[in-house]
Order: structure tokens, then C-alpha cells, then sequence
């Protein structure tokens, strides 16, 4: 028992100590743009149920990054949204074991925390700086700067989706030169988005209008999922507007359930996820990608 109790106490001290050299990248090295309160770490909320760590109260906000295995980088980043109806972040749940699952197929992942609660303006800010400093060290981490997408969650799927129509706004006084970047995100990644259908009789939210420049988006939802309409209504703008998307709608998952396994959506999206991602960030597999079965998922069973 002696020995047994030893090797949980190496083993989680390793675990900690990992997760306190990953690296944290502070998004404003000086004043946040339109934030009034002082500078603090995150809270972490005392509500622990789903095995769901949350976050809030986010004034500094940053990312933290996961470099893929350098025997495996395929030279593209994702910055990673969490959601949490801009009100929390579900840290856990919808980042570090998406960043996790994105390390095992070879992505670059940085987790971010964007400002909350109902900082919606200051989470676009975040979001587009957040790219803007990826690219701006791209050679870091042996990333392509061209090749740097976003993914998010509920709320973070707005973001995301907000952060690729939006690009070209200007939201914040530039800091310094990474902010001559571009904050265009390469690609977009949906998974049960929210808030998307704001707009009159629950159509597209009035700001967002995508065009034919607006980068490829990949959406997953389901039908019982109370936010789902965001997902149909976002998939019909970007076709009207000529912009590439491909949405998958399953009948049955609800909403936010990440990676776990055990949820029907849960088990099917990463796999098609995983293939579009590929294919759009190797342009060359796309002519293949009919006859092949989808890519593994990356996810191992709980």
C-alpha cells in the first residue's frame, strides 16, 4: 500500500508540475483594452458538477500553450474556445482535452481564456489578438503563420464564428507589431454553437455577414440541442454567401458534451472533424477524401 501511495503522489506531482511548465502566453502586456478592473487569475467556480472545471472572472486573459510532438506537427494552430455562455469558461471540458485530442493528430493547440463574464466585446479583442501573437511567433512552435484556425464551443463557436467574419474590424488600438497581422483566422470549427440566431424570427445575428472571403467553417449540432438553430442558420449564410462550410446535424446530443464518451454526438464528431481539418489544411487530400473512411478520431476510451 506504502509503495502504491507513493507512486500517486510521483505520479500527480509530475501531472502538476507539467501543467505549471506549459507555456502561458498574456494576451496585453500593458492595459487591457476596455477593462476596468485589475489585473487577477481567473476564479475558478466552486460548481465542479460534470466533472467541469470553470472559470471566471477573466481580466487577463490568455492563452496556454500544447505544441504538438515535433515527430507529428503537421505545422498548423488552433486556438481553442471554450464555452460557457460568455459568463464562464468550461476550461477543462472544452479545452484542455480538446487541445489534448488535437496534440495526438498533430495540431498545435492554445487554449484560450477570453474575457467573461458578458465581455463580449472584450472577448472579440482577446480572440483577434490571440491570433495575431500565434502568428506572430509561428517559428516558435514550427507552425505555417497562414495555417492558424480557431475551434470553439457554445459560446466559443460564436466567438469563433464572430472572430471569421469579423476580422477585418478593428477593435482595439494596436499594442504592438504583431497587430500588423492579420486577424483573419485560417479556418473556423463550430461544435454546437450558440447565439448565432439573434436576428428577427431567429435568423442570422444582424453583425454577422459573411462573404466569399470568409474562411472555410466546419459546423456540428444536433436537433435536440436547445441552441441548434445556430448552427442551420449559420450553414445557410455562409452558403449564400458563397463561402465554403460543411455542417453536420444529428438528430440527438444535446449540448456541451466535448469529447466524452458515452454521448452519441460525442462519438461521432471528432472523426469528422479530425478529416475536414486535414483536408483543409492539406489541400492536396481533398481530391482523396470521398473514398476514405473519416480519420481517427484521437480519442481514447474512459
Amino acid at each position: 500500500m506504502k509503495k502504491i501511495c507513493i507512486l500517486l503522489l510521483i505520479t500527480g506531482w509530475s501531472m502538476m508540475t507539467d501543467a505549471q511548465k506549459r507555456e502561458k502566453i498574456h494576451l496585453w502586456p500593458g492595459a487591457v483594452p476596455g477593462e476596468t478592473s485589475e489585473k487577477m487569475f481567473a476564479a475558478v467556480v466552486s460548481d465542479r458538477s460534470g466533472n467541469v472545471t470553470r472559470l471566471t472572472n477573466v481580466t487577463d486573459p490568455l492563452m496556454e500553450v500544447y505544441p504538438a510532438d515535433p515527430a507529428n506537427n503537421r505545422g498548423v494552430g488552433v486556438i481553442v474556445c471554450p464555452g460557457g455562455g460568455y459568463r464562464i469558461l468550461a476550461i477543462n471540458l472544452e479545452g484542455d482535452e480538446i487541445a489534448a485530442w488535437l496534440n495526438k493528430l498533430g495540431y498545435t493547440a492554445f487554449v484560450l481564456q477570453y474575457r467573461v463574464p458578458r465581455k463580449e466585446t472584450g472577448a472579440l479583442q482577446d480572440a483577434q489578438r490571440a491570433l495575431r501573437i500565434v502568428r506572430s511567433k509561428a517559428a516558435q512552435w514550427n507552425l505555417n503563420p497562414e495555417k492558424v484556425g480557431m475551434m470553439g464551443f457554445s459560446a466559443g463557436g460564436s466567438l469563433t464564428a464572430r472572430s471569421a467574419i469579423l476580422y477585418n474590424l478593428n477593435t482595439y488600438t494596436p499594442v504592438d507589431s504583431a497587430d500588423s497581422l492579420s486577424a483573419r483566422p485560417a479556418f473556423g470549427m463550430l461544435i454546437y454553437p450558440a447565439y448565432l440566431d439573434m436576428g428577427p424570427g431567429r435568423t442570422i445575428t444582424p453583425a454577422l455577414k459573411p462573404d466569399a472571403k470568409t474562411p472555410p467553417m466546419f459546423l456540428f449540432a444536433t436537433a435536440d440541442d436547445v441552441h441548434g438553430n445556430s448552427a442551420l442558420v449559420m450553414a445557410g449564410a455562409l452558403r449564400d454567401a458563397k463561402a465554403p462550410a460543411e455542417l453536420h446535424f444529428y438528430q440527438a446530443g444535446g449540448h456541451g458534451y466535448g469529447l466524452r464518451s458515452g454521448n452519441p454526438a460525442a462519438d461521432v464528431w471528432p472523426g469528422l472533424a479530425a478529416t475536414w481539418l486535414e483536408t483543409v489544411t492539406e489541400p492536396g487530400k481533398q481530391a482523396n477524401r470521398l473514398s476514405r473512411k473519416p480519420a481517427d478520431s484521437g480519442k481514447t476510451s474512459r
